[in-house]
């Protein structure tokens, strides 16, 4: 017959931390409401199961570094026009999307909310237990190409795999060169039909010559991307236009 005295000792091998924590507080309750056997390991699995999955959403929004304050909920949609809340909403109830590695690219002026949108998905999708990582375009593209010059290219967007969506913020801003356009165009083709990515940008795809220094590139970046996708527009005034408008106002009064 097993011993009550190594209880705690077998939980830490079998790494049940929340069983550990609560056995004995649940046993006790158990006995004084008269439970059944199967009720109290059902009651332990649930709050195990429960921890493990809060634990989880930690990592995965800590492992994303999206920037903080960028919830869905705290974006203005009458600021904006072309898109509306249910869109959005239906993109993260509807997840097909990202089992099928569809992307979403988000056009529109500096300043509109188009990272606000992206990051507000990404935050939605991690309460659903979907692995995103957030970078801008500049960053993971310096990653990359450093990680080509260490002859490691092929292992750095394998590492990337793991993120079931990819948010790349302001892919206008990557500059024309070719070196970094290559890598840029290598990690739109390793994703294609992979994995999921959300783009950003301020220039619409007749202005994409300016991002890829050649043009078939640019028509085989494109190409992958808008296969299976959503393309949004965003139209509205500059949010930081307003802000500092609303700050001159206030000095001046």
């Amino acid at each position: 017959m097993a011993n009550i005295a190594s209880l705690p000792v077998l939980l830490k091998e079998l790494k049940l931390a929340s069983f550990s924590k609560h056995w004995e507080d649940l046993a006790q309750k158990a006995l004084d409401e008269q439970w059944l056997s199967q009720t109290y390991l059902a009651a332990l699995c649930e709050q195990e199961a429960a921890e493990r999955y809060q634990k989880r959403l930690h990592r995965f929004t800590r492992e994303a570094q999206l920037p903080p304050g960028k919830h869905l909920s705290q974006f203005d949609f009458t600021a904006v026009s072309n898109i509306n809340k249910n869109q959005i909403t239906a993109l993260t109830q509807q997840r097909q999307w990202v089992k099928q590695a569809e992307n979403l690219l988000l056009f529109g002026a500096s300043g509109v909310g188009k990272t606000h949108l992206a990051c507000g998905l990404g935050y939605a999708l991690i309460d659903q237990a979907i692995r995103v990582k957030f970078t801008s375009a500049t960053a993971i593209v310096q990653s990359l190409q450093q990680a080509r010059e260490g002859l490691s290219l092929a292992e750095a967007l394998t590492r990337l795999d793991k993120y079931a969506v990819l948010i790349v913020d302001d892919i206008g801003y990557v500059k024309k060169s070719s070196q970094e356009t290559q890598v840029l165009f290598e990690l739109i083709a390793h994703r294609y039909e992979t994995g999921s990515l959300i783009i950003t940008s301020n220039q619409p795809f007749s202005a994409w010559d300016q991002i890829f220094d050649d043009n078939m590139m640019t028509v085989a970046a494109i190409d992958r991307l808008v296969h299976h996708a959503t393309i949004l527009e965003v139209k509205g005034e500059s949010y930081r236009k307003k802000v500092s408008m609303k700050r001159r106002e206030h000095i001046e009064n």
